[in-house]
């Protein structure tokens, strides 16, 4: 056999059987797609059809809801959010170089936890009330009108202070990259500072503005803890309630389904208005907008206009929990939190360190293929993200349980030997739904790291004997270690805060700290709650400090 024979010999042998980090690239987007496509199978094929039941009774309710609290908490947090970013990013005003970062903090704070805080702070017996009474003489709630705080829009308040970081982080960066030709040419028009902002930054930041909008609406979607405790029904407590009040995963399954149609269906829409809207910049010298000092009185305007969202978003929660935490100083002594406090290390530990390994092989896996096919893998992975918590919980468990039942059956049968329930007894089934769940945070940073480091270093490492692993651990780690441990964090911060698919999928008496925060508060026992709350704040911190520094 000749030379040339042999080499296409071995070439049609590649393209026969795929290379084993292709194939587990393969594998793993499976893993990451399946849980979607076992809520729509569910849905479609229900043991107990309950749809036409749905959509004459608690459907309509639970829809209008969830678009209500939807595109309130989005126009909310996006006028917020971009109204800061353009004060932060235009002018000079006291407290200007404080503030940029200050509002990034409401990240840190779990949007139930701040419902609890507020609702804590607003009620009849908080000092709010307390001191209007005691002010005016008010001997009663009849005496006065106080609104209802339990309400959707203390919700979409709630949760427009927890998320318009999204928002302002994004619109920032927007602002700031800005040309300052485009300000200076509105400004010698004679456009005011207002005219400038509608007709010169807004639309320039507008794609980068309906991200952030498009995260938050999702994120809203996704909440569960706030419209439960403020009892505020949405499609995503509807799941809740059909699945374990009435015990008809078909019909959680239906709604599941319609959640995941209205996520798509809002990222379709997001990106469809920003298709036409590219702006670019085409001067060669690119010179930023100058940030203009304020007079006195608009500068203390504008520092108020900054402060009141983060004092809403992290100040009055984070000051709320941190005094019920010191009153009960004798709680952190509880040996159920620090139960649930190691079992939320090692689960959202496994999960992140999983979740991270698995995003560097699929990037490595596919671009090791160098095809096309499997690149398309890549942005198909990211559904995960934008699937709430609730409706992993449902493609997860469900099909997990038939797995686990049957697994079961067939040891017992071989063996005599009952084992129980493996797969959803264990913390299994709440790995997993961390690992789909935040799998696009380490997929994403691995690829962009990786994107860095030039192709001709493995190819050196290859020609000098260094098979594909062997490359990935002496030339590809090294240079992408840092992102790497970036996304770790990020992914092992989200998995502590995650509520729903912890609520649905944690095994029977298996508290972590997000669900102790939930019960305990929904008992309305914050003082209880407040030291797993202000450890999950911790832990946030720690994300928003390596976001702060990222985006200097």
């Amino acid at each position: 056999m000749s030379l040339a024979d042999h080499s296409r010999r071995k070439a049609d042998l590649r393209l026969r059987w795929p290379n084993p980090w292709s194939a587990g690239a393969a594998l793993i987007a499976a893993l990451v797609v399946a849980p979607i496509l076992a809520v729509i199978w569910i849905a479609l094929f229900p043991a107990e059809n309950i749809w036409p039941h749905l959509v004459s009774t608690t459907l309509p309710r639970y829809l209008r809801n969830t678009l209500v609290l939807m595109f309130g908490v989005g126009l909310l947090a996006g006028a917020v959010g971009s109204g800061a970013a353009w004060l932060i990013a235009r002018y000079e005003f006291p407290g200007r170089r404080w503030l940029e970062w200050l509002l990034l903090l409401p990240l840190a704070i779990p949007a139930y936890v701040g419902a609890y805080a507020l609702v804590d702070f607003l009620e009849y017996a908080g000092p709010v009330q307390t001191a209007l009474r005691g002010l005016f003489g008010w001997s009663s709630a009849r005496d006065y009108w106080f609104p209802e705080i339990r309400s959707m829009g203390a919700a979409i308040v709630v949760l427009a202070a927890a998320l318009f970081p999204y928002v302002y982080l994004l619109a920032r960066n927007a602002f700031r990259e800005q040309s300052g030709a485009s300000e200076e040419v509105a400004q010698s028009l004679g456009t005011g500072a207002l005219g400038r902002f509608w007709r010169v930054g807004l639309p320039l930041a507008r794609p980068a503005i309906a991200a952030g909008m498009a995260i938050v609406m999702m994120e809203s979607v996704n909440d569960f803890g706030t419209v439960d405790y403020f009892a505020v029904q949405t499609l995503t407590t509807g799941i809740f309630s059909v699945w374990l009040q009435s015990n008809n995963a078909g019909g959680a399954a239906q709604i599941a389904a319609t959640v995941l149609a209205l996520v798509i269906l809002l990222v379709l829409l997001e990106k469809h208005s920003r298709r036409k809207m590219r702006f670019f910049n085409l001067s060669t010298h690119h010179r930023p907008v100058a940030r203009k000092p304020l007079p006195p009185r608009a500068g203390w305007l504008a520092t108020l206009a900054c402060a009141l969202p983060f004092a809403l978003g992290f100040v009055l929660p984070a000051g709320v929990i941190l005094s019920h935490a010191l009153r009960n100083a004798a709680n952190w002594a509880e040996p159920a939190l620090w139960e649930a406090g190691l079992h939320t290390l090692m689960v959202c530990g496994i999960a992140a360190v999983l979740t991270v390994l698995g995003g560097v092989f699929l990037v490595y896996g596919v671009r090791l293929s160098g095809r096309q096919l499997p690149r398309l893998l890549l942005p198909v992975t990211t559904i995960g993200y934008a699937a709430p918590g609730a409706v992993l919980g449902v493609g997860i468990l469900i099909p997990l349980a038939g797995l686990d039942h049957a697994l079961a059956d067939t040891v017992e049968a071989v063996t005599g030997r009952d084992i129980g329930l493996v797969l959803t007894g264990s913390a299994f089934a709440l790995v997993l739904a961390y690992f789909v769940r935040f799998f696009a945070i380490a997929q994403g940073a691995a690829d962009a790291a990786m994107g860095r480091v030039s192709p001709n270093l493995a190819l050196a490492a290859r020609s000098l004997g260094r098979n594909q692993g062997q490359t990935l651990a002496e030339v590809y780690y090294p240079m992408i270690r840092t992102s790497i441990a970036s996304a770790l964090l990020l992914v092992f911060v989200d998995c502590v805060k995650e509520l729903p698919a912890t609520l649905l999928l944690r095994p029977f008496n298996y508290e972590t700290l997000a669900t102790r925060v939930h019960e305990q508060a929904s008992l309305e026992n914050l003082g209880d709650a407040a030291p797993a709350a202000m450890l999950v704040i911790a832990v946030g911190l720690t994300a928003v400090g390596l976001l702060a520094r990222a985006n200097r």
